[in-house]
């Protein structure tokens, strides 16, 4: 019953975009392909980044903000890639059932408690094909410029493709340069529940988890430079692992001494790290309390990784490990640290957050 609810809502939803996310001043920025200075004005001041823009789909349970994206939304993934000099172009999708239907057990299937971390922050999750990526979210802002509310972008036409333990095999061996004699291997399923469903699961964890983050007091916000952070303070998540450069144009880990590789570490985009340092890399990573090889690159992701896993493991007793292999023998076993010193202080903060909004309730 749940099920049939869920979709006859999502399909209302994706059939009523003109009444639900009306504006009446949009048009589309007019930016060339290569004109990054466009784009990037154009995409701070669009449309979707308004709270008023997203009223109504936030008037929806939360179960039920899940749709193929509006055009408006389309357009800003469109300048937010030419802004970052990406190739790929946005567009519609065209949903197959199927998969409208894993993306909401993904959804249903979470606890409780992560669900109502989204209520009042979530407008919707929107599917858009060839957004460079698997997965995208970014802040919406109520009228004074605070940082309030959030939308996930998931992509179909990548999510479609790849079972939960492939698509982060793939993921985790995108940092490292390709080897005939090395190879990792990821598992976050067991072979039976090994689906297409709890990829969309897994990455919608830790989308979910940026969204949690905005407006709180977990990590500086990704859209504020470093230099404007005067204090650390607020964020007592941050200032487990990060600290401002010399310079104060970034943040820096405050185990790169022990941790040389963690500089090198470039998810997706073009790898750095040779493969026989695969192994290394992740005894230095134990070294430090960062839950992934993910989480070290940068602050946000700490937080997204990090609660991503706890949910998945702990909540949801799911598996979690990375295996390395050499000339085909395995040398190498890396699992989730949870209820271990190192990850001890940042699984407290998790806990107390997930439990802050239970009692709340």
């Amino acid at each position: 019953m749940l099920m049939i609810l869920r979709l006859s809502l999502v399909l209302l939803l994706t059939l009523a975009f003109p009444a639900t996310f009306a504006w009446a001043q949009w048009v589309p920025a007019e930016c060339a392909d290569t004109d990054v200075a466009c784009a990037t004005k154009a995409g701070q001041d669009h449309v979707v980044k308004k709270l008023a823009f997203w009223k109504r789909a936030l008037s929806l349970p939360v179960e039920a903000r899940m749709a193929a994206a509006p055009p408006e939304l389309v357009d800003f993934l469109r300048l937010d890639n030419i802004a970052q000099s990406i190739q790929n172009r946005p567009r519609v999708p065209v949903l197959a059932l199927e998969f409208e239907r894993e993306a909401m057990a993904a959804f249903d299937e979470l606890p409780r408690a992560v669900k109502d971390q989204l209520a009042t922050k979530l407008v919707g999750i929107y599917f858009i094909e060839d957004i460079g990526g698997t997965g995208y979210t970014d802040v919406v802002y109520d009228p004074s410029g605070n940082p309030v509310a959030g939308f996930i972008v998931l992509d179909p036409s990548v999510l479609q493709k790849l079972t939960a333990n492939g698509w982060a095999t793939w993921k985790e061996n995108t940092p490292f340069k390709a080897s005939a004699d090395f190879r990792l291997s990821a598992e976050i399923e067991a072979e039976s529940q090994d689906t297409r469903k709890n990829a969309i699961q897994y990455i919608l964890l830790h989308e979910m988890a940026h969204v949690i983050s905005i407006g709180g007091n977990i990590h500086p916000s990704w859209n504020v430079e470093p230099r404007e952070i005067a204090s650390f303070s607020p964020y007592p998540f941050f200032r487990l692992s990060w600290k401002h450069s010399q310079d104060r144009n970034s943040y820096v880990s405050l185990f790169d001494g022990a941790f040389p590789q963690r500089k090198d570490v470039v998810y997706y985009f073009g790898a750095r790290l040779p493969a026989e340092k695969m192994v290394g890399t992740y005894e230095n990573l134990e070294r430090t309390n960062f839950v992934t090889l993910y989480g070290a690159t940068r602050p946000g992701d700490d937080f997204a990784e990090a609660f991503a896993s706890y949910v998945h493991t702990v909540l949801m007793k799911r598996p979690f490990s990375i295996r390395i292999y050499h000339n085909e023998k395995q040398v190498k076993t890396y699992e989730a640290c949870w209820n271990r010193p190192r990850c001890a202080a940042k699984q407290q903060i998790i806990q107390q957050l997930l439990a802050a909004k239970v009692s709340a309730n």
